[in-house]
This record gives structure tokens, C-alpha cells and sequence, in this order.
């Protein structure tokens, strides 16, 4: 693959000898294999790669002074998950505390090099409650919790989430794993009149009472079985959300998934789901983003805000070279909350970056190695975005 112009390029000439990258992650995961295209494209040595499996097994791992170092996600693989869950089937949903504990601490063990992920910001960003408080702490519009921040209100089981959707008038809400990922255990819950109860998530809740990640989005709606889920969860931490209505495109509720890199909002995917839930692999579709940015600009508001907010949500992380920024549009275009911020949120193949954004042509992966040669100096200094 031949190098791909970019706005960033000017920065590159006379900062000979050009940077090692290196890469955490799962080798055979297409993730690590984009980020190497990215850099091949760039023109560098390929970089290296560190298994996270010989991260979490031998102690962590070293680098070199002058080696910069990208944190990719350790999702889908089964020796890794087993490791840090410690449970034998991948399919299981419990053990995200578990793995929230021996994660932070991989990345911690990690010894040497310039990051690109910053690790008390990490165990920020996987943590919901933590997160959550931090954005509301810098005026980042969020849902409102009960649960945000350290002294936020414990969740035992769901007898707490009945007490706050009581003590918060909140008859819609999502409760969500503190440490979960890609919705897994997440449930959209919504109360009505004659103590009526009904949840709505990808968790299959198994004769034995053990819960399985599913494809499928289901809807409970005998309180049982809903409180079997979130008593079994419980243990592993759990942060409420005050269920925001979201605007919707051809009928169906609509959300953004906004890649912000060095700062600047670089990429944008509309998500649309019938179910609460706009996770791609549980029937989420792509949307028409031209279409959301013309009914922003028709309702009175400004494209550039909506993406300012997200930019105001990754300032939040200013040593994490990029995040990804789960953007709830509110009913009518001309608001928008941050639900999450994720970490390792640039899993967009092939989506080039917007106009006016610095990335144009260039895939969140390239759009990350670009911004890291426009900014060698700082690099060197080993202060990236401080």
C-alpha cells in the first residue's frame, strides 16, 4: 500500500531518524493488522508487536527509550480473556471486574517507551463511574447517574436499582457493568403503571442462572428474571444512567460513534438500531451521516458543536492519543450527551476522516500515525499531549 498524502505531512521533513512504534495487542486480531497497514503506509518499519498473552503471563513487558507504544484492545481471544476474566468460556459475562483489576495492572506492568495511552487515564475509561464523573466535573453534557464518581451510590443488587429508579424518578435507565464493553450486560430498563418491569439486552440468562453473551437482543419482562441478571452482575460493579430519548433517522433511534484523535474530531459513523441497543453486532446498521449533519443544521444548531462536544469529552484524557466518543443526540437534532468514552473506539475500517478534520483520506489508524509524526518533538520529549 503506497503512502497516502495528508495535511500533517509538512511536519516530517528534516526529523530524521523516523520513530519506532511498537504495539500491544493480539497478533492475529485485524485491529493490530490495520494499525501495522497504517504504518507501513506511512513509510516506517513495520512495528513491533508485544502479545498481550506474554504481557499477562510474564510479568509485562519492556521497551526501549525511543520506541513509542500504542495500546490496542485484548478483546477476542480466548487465552487473553481467560486470563484476565478467569473464566473458561469466552461467551460468559461475568468477570468484568476481574478483568478491570488484571488489565489496569498489565498496563502497568508495561516498563519503558513513550505512550500513546495513558494508564491512570485508562483505568479511568474503563471504569463507568469514574468516567462519568469526570466528564460532569469538566461541564461535558452526560446522562444524569446516581452512581458517578467514588462517593456515588453502591449497586448491590437489584433492590438498589429499584431504591434509585424510586429515589431519582428515573422509570427509564440503563444499568451497565462499570467495566463492560460492546454492551455486553448491558440492560435498557423501563418501568410502567402496575409495577409493570421490562428489560432489554443481549444477555441470555441460562437455566443454571449464568449469563451468556448473545447475538440476539431479548427483551425480560418477569422481574425474576431481570433481577437474577443484575444480582449476578452485581458483584463485578454496576453504574446507572438516566435513559436520555434519542433522535431518530428512518425510524429508528440514532446515535454517533466520533474517533477524536490529538484532539481534533477526525471520523464520524451513525449508528441505527431498533433496539435501545446501536452496537453493530447486535443488528445495528450503519446511518446516513450527511443526512444527521443536515438535520442538525436544520433544527438551528451547529454540526461543529455536536463534534466540539466530543471534543470537549476527549480533553478530558489529554495524555490518551485517541478515543472514541459515543454521541446520544437528543429528540430534534439540536443537543447532544456523551454516553461513553472508549479507549479502543477506532474500529472503523475503510471510514476516511471528515472534511475539515486533518484526516481527510486517511482511516482512524493512518489519521493516529499521522498525528504522531506531526508531533515528533513533544514525542521525544516522551510529554505526548500534555
Amino acid at each position: 500500500m503506497g503512502h497516502r498524502p495528508s495535511s500533517l505531512d509538512g511536519f516530517r521533513t528534516e526529523r530524521a531518524p523516523e520513530p519506532r512504534l511498537a504495539v500491544v495487542g493480539n497478533p492475529e486480531n485485524r485491529r493490530v493488522a490495520l494499525f501495522e497497514d497504517a504504518v507501513r503506509a506511512a513509510g516506517l518499519p513495520a512495528p513491533r508487536v508485544v502479545p498481550w498473552a506474554d504481557v499477562l503471563s510474564g510479568g509485562g513487558a519492556d521497551f526501549t527509550a525511543e520506541e513509542i507504544v500504542r495500546l490496542d484492545s485484548p478483546g477476542e481471544n480466548p487465552e487473553v480473556d481467560r486470563l484476565l476474566r478467569g473464566a473458561a468460556d469466552p461467551t460468559r459475562v461475568e468477570g468484568s471486574g476481574r478483568w478491570y483489576t488484571r488489565f489496569t495492572t498489565a498496563v502497568r506492568s508495561l516498563r519503558g517507551g513513550v505512550r500513546l495511552d495513558d494508564p491512570d487515564e485508562l483505568a479511568v475509561l474503563f471504569d463507568k463511574r469514574l468516567c462519568h464523573a469526570v466528564l460532569d466535573a469538566a461541564g461535558v453534557p452526560v446522562p444524569a447517574s446516581p452512581t458517578s464518581g467514588p462517593q456515588g451510590a453502591p449497586v448491590r443488587g437489584w433492590d438498589d436499582v429499584r431504591a434509585a429508579m424510586r429515589e431519582h424518578r428515573m422509570a427509564r435507565l440503563f444499568v451497565k457493568p462499570a467495566h463492560g464493553s460492546s454492551a455486553s450486560g448491558v440492560l435498557a430498563v423501563e418501568s410502567g403503571g402496575g409495577g409493570r418491569i421490562r428489560a432489554t439486552t443481549s444477555v441470555e440468562l441460562a437455566a443454571d442462572g449464568g449469563l451468556y453473551n448473545s447475538l440476539r437482543v431479548r427483551r425480560y419482562e418477569r422481574e425474576q428474571d431481570i433481577a437474577a441478571i443484575v444480582d449476578a452482575l452485581a458483584p463485578d460493579g454496576l453504574h446507572l444512567e438516566r435513559w436520555l430519548p434519542k433522535a431518530s433517522q428512518d425510524g429508528r433511534a440514532a446515535d454517533l460513534r466520533v474517533v477524536v484523535v490529538a484532539g481534533r474530531a477526525t471520523h464520524a459513523v451513525v449508528r441505527t438500531s431498533r433496539s435501545p441497543m446501536t452496537n453493530l453486532h447486535l443488528g445495528g446498521r450503519r446511518g446516513d451521516l450527511d443526512a444527521v449533519r443536515a438535520n442538525v443544521e436544520a433544527a438551528g444548531a451547529r454540526w461543529t458543536d455536536l463534534l466540539g462536544v466530543c471534543e470537549q469529552a476527549a480533553a478530558c484524557f489529554p495524555r490518551t492519543l485517541c478515543v472514541g466518543v459515543d454521541l446520544l443526540p437528543a429528540v430534534g437534532w439540536r443537543r447532544a450527551a456523551v454516553g461513553e468514552v472508549n479507549a479502543f473506539g477506532d474500529l472503523l475500517p475503510r471510514l476516511t476522516g471528515l472534511p475539515g478534520s486533518g484526516a481527510e483520506g486517511l482511516d482512524t489508524h493512518a489519521a493516529q500515525v499521522a498525528a504522531v509524526l506531526g508531533d515528533l518533538a513533544r514525542y521525544r520529549t516522551g510529554t505526548p499531549h500534555a
